[in-house]
């Protein structure tokens, strides 16, 4: 009787093994047809991942957690030691106070300018003596006559002199406030927070450490979803759009093949090894960590359809040593020992394609007895 698995025929002859639970049968090896597919190796990465680093020297004084702790966007994540720049801050804020206080002293003098000119008490005298009653009357009269001593120019001359004073003034103001924006700036420096909703995957310093510049803290990371991050070859690229779906296989889950979509295809090529960069995303709930290995099927487009042999999993024998390897039934129905070589897993790890030791039609035994040994025979 006859059988079908994932697209092969079997022909089951029902021969049983003493004292195995499932039954031994023997099937006839199938081809499978199918694209050509190059495999290429890649490494998982996360979706997001940020490192940050120090921007101003320092102690750590408080990180926020360890390697696979998460937090939400805006945590503080990683301080360093402020004490001398908020002692450059005070500084700072004094400087500010003292230039808000000559500013307001320029305005009320440019104001008693305004309002009372020096032009006309330069000469008064104190109280109503008769020499500044006759400068006044006379002296400032005459002058104005005959062309020295323009009372008008002079005041115009204060006023401007008083406006520049009030203009100064306000420059110090400004400059004292750049002062103290830029020591803000610098105290924001001195804390890390986080960009987005993320996991810590790394972490480069200790509470107490001293930093510098440039020295890396902690990398970020958002494992919402992860990805695969591989370089294929310039002419393979042309086979790929943003929205493709292939197969890849993770080391997770025994290697069982993933859909993974194209996210990202960078537009430039890798000088030394003509290879392009291609992000691929996986489903959501992938079990896989960064760092990773995975392996993604590019398809070959315009080339012809492989032949392939494909046995099933509980087929293969891997207790007779290293090698894999398969009963398969010769003419006098007699199984005989064969090693093949395998090539990659398919319906979803359920069988295995067979790069060499089988052709098509052969006759294996799938489900082989445990207990069988080189020239007895299978019941």
């Amino acid at each position: 009787m006859y059988r079908r698995l994932s697209g092969i025929f079997f022909l089951s002859i029902g021969l049983l093994s003493t004292g195995n639970v499932l039954s031994s049968e023997i099937i006839s090896v199938a081809s499978h047809r199918d694209v050509d597919r190059v495999y290429l190796g890649g490494s998982v990465i996360p979706y997001k991942e940020v490192t940050l680093s120090a921007q101003m020297p320092g102690r750590i004084e408080f990180l926020a957690g360890n390697e696979g702790d998460s937090f939400e966007m805006g945590s503080l994540l990683v301080t360093l030691s402020d004490e001398d720049i908020m002692a450059k801050r005070k500084s700072a804020v004094a400087r500010y106070d003292q230039a808000v206080a000559a500013l307001q002293n320029s305005q009320v003098q440019y104001n008693r300018e305004l309002w009372s000119p020096q032009t006309e008490n330069a000469t008064q005298m104190p109280g109503m003596g008769m020499p500044g009653m006759f400068d006044q009357m006379f002296t400032k009269q005459m002058g104005d006559s005959m062309g020295y001593g323009d009372t008008d120019v002079q005041r115009q001359a204060d006023l401007y002199n008083q406006g520049a004073t009030v203009n100064q003034a306000k420059a110090g103001v400004k400059s004292a406030l750049s002062a103290i924006n830029e020591i803000d700036a610098k105290i924001r420096d001195t804390r890390s927070i986080a960009p987005f909703k993320g996991t810590i995957i790394k972490k480069m310093v200790e509470v107490g450490d001293t930093v510098q510049p440039g020295m890396p803290l902690i990398s970020y990371a958002n494992m919402d979803y992860i990805r695969i991050r591989t370089a294929v070859p310039v002419r393979l690229v042309s086979n790929l759009k943003v929205g493709d779906t292939v197969n890849a296989y993770l080391d997770a889950d025994g290697g069982m093949m993933i859909p993974a979509k194209v996210a990202q295809i960078y537009p430039l090529a890798n000088n030394s090894k003509h290879t392009v960069t291609v992000k691929f995303d996986l489903p959501i709930g992938t079990r896989g960590v960064p760092g990773m290995y995975a392996e993604v099927a590019i398809p070959v487009k315009n080339a012809r359809p492989s032949t392939s042999i494909i046995i099933p999993r509980t087929s293969i024998l891997k207790h007779m040593g290293s090698l894999p390897s398969v009963l398969v039934m010769n003419d006098q129905n007699i199984a005989e020992l064969h090693v093949i070589r395998l090539g990659k897993k398919v319906n979803g790890g359920k069988s295995y394609t067979v790069l060499s030791g089988l052709k098509k039609g052969d006759r294996i035994v799938d489900h082989p007895p445990k207990n069988w040994k080189p020239g007895s025979p299978i019941k």
